[in-house]
């Protein structure tokens, strides 16, 4: 499958490297031209407003793109539309959890929802957890890996005939709203390599985060 990665502003850990593939397609994020610094690899495409970091001197024609200063998308945004309209399978965002702006966190979760409702698979990830959406209709297995944490949260606001299998604790024909946090902080059940999630109406955010 054809993967774009999009490198955000938050600065990244040079271990998630590893997470890269030779045939990515990288586009950076405005200051996220920086991670590529960090991960050892080069942008295809470079865009953003420059609000945030110098202009690049070294990216120029396709492979630069500037933005308007007056805008109401994020550069992020911009970028996930430019990957989802060159027709990528994949899409992994980095450096785009965390940070001194919490408001650009939330966004770009969003932002991964409406990637994954264009039928490209969305991924975010930092060093401690990643990011996954289940959309309504839809059921994921997420065996066990380095993530010791699951937690749920229904991304639309409520979430119905959610289904939790092979964790401790399990839910079956559930119902899931913002006001209601169930499904925090789980863990795979004794014996248990996978756990299985579906949602009958209502997108699902999932997040695996690592014990320590």
């Amino acid at each position: 499958m054809s993967r774009c990665v999009i490198l955000s502003a938050c600065p990244v850990s040079p271990a998630l490297k590893e997470l890269l593939r030779p045939d990515d397609f990288i586009i950076a994020c405005d200051a996220g031209y920086e991670n590529c610094r960090r991960l050892g690899c080069r942008a295809d495409v470079v865009v953003g407003d420059f609000d945030s970091a110098p202009q690049p001197e070294e990216a120029a024609g396709e492979g630069l793109v500037v933005l308007p200063h007056v805008k109401d998308d994020t550069d992020t945004e911009y970028a996930a539309k430019l990957a989802a309209s060159r027709g990528y399978d994949e899409a992994l965002l980095l450096g785009g959890l965390g940070g001194r702006r919490l408001e650009h966190t939330l966004a770009n979760l969003c932002t991964g929802l409406g990637l994954e409702r264009q039928g490209v698979r969305t991924t975010l990830e930092d060093e401690r957890s990643r990011i996954t959406y289940i959309l309504p209709g839809q059921s994921r297995q997420y065996p066990k890996e380095k993530f010791f944490y699951l937690s749920v949260f229904p991304m639309e606001g409520r979430a119905e005939g959610v289904y939790i299998r092979g964790a401790f604790y399990e839910l079956t024909d559930a119902v899931l709203t913002s006001s209601y946090p169930l499904g925090v902080s789980n863990e795979y059940a004794p014996g248990s390599d996978c756990i299985e999630i579906g949602t009958r109406s209502g997108a699902l955010l999932v997040i695996e985060t690592c014990a320590d």
